[in-house]
């Protein structure tokens, strides 16, 4: 792998800014499409009378869906500061305008944390007093299995998760003012904590929020496979972001095949280390074959769920790990957007994989209450995005690697 370099000119003009108009577009039409998805989905949930555990289960799957994307976007911002990347340079404001919504998303995150805190266990049966009560194991982990300290710790990830992304925008958008090299150094000296700090509240939010729907089961390798996912969904999402602006006369100068070829080859590398980490978990369970341990896929492999863990398979691993392989594919921009929606798709089987069986082992529950709340919490996340974005460059307009992420070349 090599490069050389070509003279290209970024003009700081409406080209590299969203506009007032695309902008009300998206926010206003986001955020009217997830309230009323929202509302659909809970009237539906009012109406099954079944305490709300079939919307809390489809909030939380949708849910988590949009927050791996934007911890994705956090977590690829500090791994570019700590490795000192410059080809990076080109799309890394588009990245802190997606970590950005960890903020929003906390708020979207209420519905659940009152769910725990008023006593309700249609989500987490370990809430459940009775559940503690009458099995000894469950009460062994009430000491971290309880709702005030799984508030207690929600409140901890998601200010470590704010604050890092907001520490990255506003140094990085000062740095379009002032031109100062110096901000860039003080993101690279923070940038090992944050890595830190991201690993360690990852690991423990997925489970939290996903693991521990089965208080009885338990992986050690549960947070790295939610973050191979994470990595995975938003390489995808920023490559079809990418796309979709120069679509709209947005950044067509600035963001080149190389960078779509950079991109792809992340999609690619991160969809064989989900399928290791996966493939890895489960063959730890299966030569166990202890019965406490190997409940939780049993019941992804019976008659309901086997069709979605072979469609993980193939869909998640396999065929886009042979499909985006080749230099061509990478480097066609419109393929690539075809295989990274694709690639979403899939992720969001994966995530209604983790989630949905512990609602009904027997049954796929597939349905309008899982498609109004994708709508809901998806148009909240493109009006969010919006909304960040305002009326700031979608390029780091006076970074001092810009140069080199606009003339590197892959050969």
């Amino acid at each position: 792998m090599g490069h050389h370099k070509k003279e290209i000119k970024v003009a700081n003009d409406e080209s590299v800014r969203l506009g007032e108009g695309l902008r009300s577009v998206l926010m206003v039409g986001g955020y009217a499409a997830g309230l009323a998805g929202l509302l659909v989905a809970l009237v539906m949930g009012m109406v099954e009378g079944d305490r709300l555990r079939h919307f809390f289960f489809s909030y939380l799957t949708n849910y988590l869906f949009f927050l791996s994307i934007a911890l994705g976007a956090l977590g690829f911002i500090a791994l570019q500061h700590l490795t000192r990347a410059g080809w990076s340079a080109s799309v890394r404001r588009i990245t802190e305008i997606i970590a950005m919504t960890l903020a929003p998303m906390a708020l979207l995150f209420v519905p659940i944390l009152f769910s725990v805190l008023s006593g309700s266990d249609s989500l987490f049966s370990w809430n459940s007093a009775e559940a503690m009560e009458h099995n000894p194991v469950l009460a062994g982990k009430a000491p971290y299995l309880n709702s005030f300290f799984f508030a207690i710790r929600a409140v901890i990830y998601f200010a470590v998760w704010i604050l890092a992304a907001r520490f990255f925008f506003a140094k990085s958008t000062a740095q379009d003012e002032s031109g100062d090299p110096e901000l860039t150094l003080r993101m690279e000296k923070k940038s090992p904590l944050v890595v830190f700090a991201f690993a360690l509240t990852v690991t423990f939010a997925s489970i939290d929020w996903a693991m521990s729907l089965d208080p009885m089961w338990f992986s050690t390798m549960f947070g790295v496979y939610f973050f191979a996912g994470a990595m995975l969904a938003f390489f995808s999402f920023t490559l079809i972001c990418c796309s979709t602006l120069q679509s709209w006369g947005k950044l067509t100068e600035v963001i080149t095949v190389d960078r779509y070829h950079d991109l792809s080859k992340f999609i690619w590398g991160f969809t064989l280390f989900w399928g290791y980490i996966a493939f890895s978990q489960y063959l730890l369970y299966w030569y166990g074959n202890i019965p406490e341990e190997t409940v939780w896929y049993l019941v992804r492999q019976n008659a309901a769920w086997r069709n979605v863990s072979l469609l993980l398979l193939f869909g998640q691993f396999i065929i886009p790990f042979f499909g985006t392989m080749s230099r061509h594919v990478r480097r066609n921009r419109p393929l690539m957007v075809g295989w990274a929606t694709f690639i979403l798709v899939m992720h969001w089987f994966d995530i209604y994989w983790l989630v949905m069986p512990q609602f009904s082992p027997d049954a796929l529950p597939l349905g309008l209450m899982e498609l109004a709340c994708l709508i809901g919490l998806g148009g909240f996340f493109i009006g969010n995005l919006a909304w960040i974005a305002a009326e700031r460059p979608l390029l780091a307009l006076r970074d001092p690697r810009l140069t080199e992420a606009l003339t590197l070349e892959n050969l």
